[in-house]
C-alpha cells in the first residue's frame, strides 16, 4: 500500500531490544492520519480498519497490547530503537524495507493507487504530481519520465496542493482516495489505477521472530475463518479480498 521510508532506521538497529517495555505488553504503533487504515476519532483514540484489526490479532495471540502514534517519517527508526514493537500503520511489504525490518505475511492484498485532481485530461506523465514523502507513491512518480514529484508530509496536504494549484494531481491509495472523491465535487479520479507494492504487513524488529510468528498465526486464523475478509470489506470496500 503506502509507505516507503526508511530514514535513520539503519543507524538505529543497534538499539533495539526484545520489547519496548519490561512487561509483556506489547505496543502497537500506528500514524493515525490515514483512515480508513488509522486515525483518531473524535475521542481521540486510534481508531479504524488497522484498530480493529490489531485488537483481534492481539486477542487471538493472547497478548495484552497497547496503541501509540508515531509520525510517519519516523516510524521505523523508532520501531528499531524500542519505542514500540509493532508497525501497524498501511506499511507496504517492500524489499527494502525488509533488510531493516521483518514483516508479518500480508493483512491485505496488493491495493490499487490512483490519482485524483481537479479535471480530467491531465497529462500525468507531464505534470506535477504531489505523494506523501516517503510513500510507494512518491517512489513511484520519481520513477516517471516526464512527471515532477512534489511531496507533502501527510495525505491530506496532498489534496490540498492540487486545490491551491501546486500540483496537477496526487497520488495515493484509492481507498484513502475514494471518500474523499465521492464527498468533494472538486476531486475526481483521472487516469488508471496503479498496482505498487505486495500487500500491508506488521513491521516487528528482525530480533522478534517469535513475535512476528505469533501474529503469523493470528493473521492466518483470520484469513482460514473469513473475519479477515469481514474487515476488510467493511472498512476498505472495493479492495481484494484473501
Amino acid at each position: 500500500m503506502k509507505k516507503l521510508i526508511l530514514s535513520t532506521a539503519v543507524a538505529a538497529l543497534a538499539a533495539g531490544t526484545a520489547f519496548a517495555q519490561d512487561d509483556s505488553t506489547v505496543r502497537l504503533g500506528t500514524e493515525g492520519a490515514y483512515p480508513p487504515y488509522n486515525f483518531l476519532n473524535d475521542a481521540g483514540e486510534v481508531d479504524g480498519f488497522e484498530r480493529a484489526l490489531g485488537d483481534e490479532l492481539c486477542t487471538r495471540a493472547e497478548l495484552t497490547c497497547e496503541w501509540v502514534t508515531n509520525d510517519w517519517d519516523s516510524i521505523i527508526p523508532n520501531l528499531v530503537s524500542g519505542n514500540y514493537d509493532v508497525i501497524i500503520a498501511g506499511m507496504s511489504i517492500t524489499d527494502e524495507r525488509d533488510e531493516v525490518i521483518d514483516f508479518s505475511d500480508p493483512y491485505t492484498q496488493p491495493d490499487p493507487s490512483a490519482y485524483v485532481a481537479l479535471s480530467d485530461g491531465i497529462d500525468l506523465e507531464n505534470s506535477v504530481i504531489a505523494a506523501q514523502a516517503g510513500t510507494i507513491q512518491a517512489s513511484h512518480v520519481a520513477s516517471m519520465e516526464g512527471a515532477t514529484l512534489l511531496e507533502f508530509a501527510t495525505p491530506d496536504e496532498t489534496i490540498a496542493a492540487i486545490k491551491n494549484g501546486e500540483a496537477d494531481a496526487a497520488l495515493a491509495d484509492k481507498a484513502f482516495l475514494e471518500p474523499i472523491a465521492t464527498s468533494d465535487a472538486e476531486v475526481t479520479f483521472v487516469g488508471d489505477d496503479v498496482l505498487l507494492g505486495g500487500g500491508i504487513g506488521l513491521g516487528i524488529r528482525e530480533s522478534d521472530a517469535e513475535l512476528r510468528e505469533q501474529f503469523n498465526e493470528a493473521i492466518q486464523s483470520m484469513k482460514d475463518d473469513g473475519s479477515l475478509n469481514t474487515l476488510i470489506e467493511e472498512w476498505l470496500p472495493g479492495s481484494a479480498t484473501f
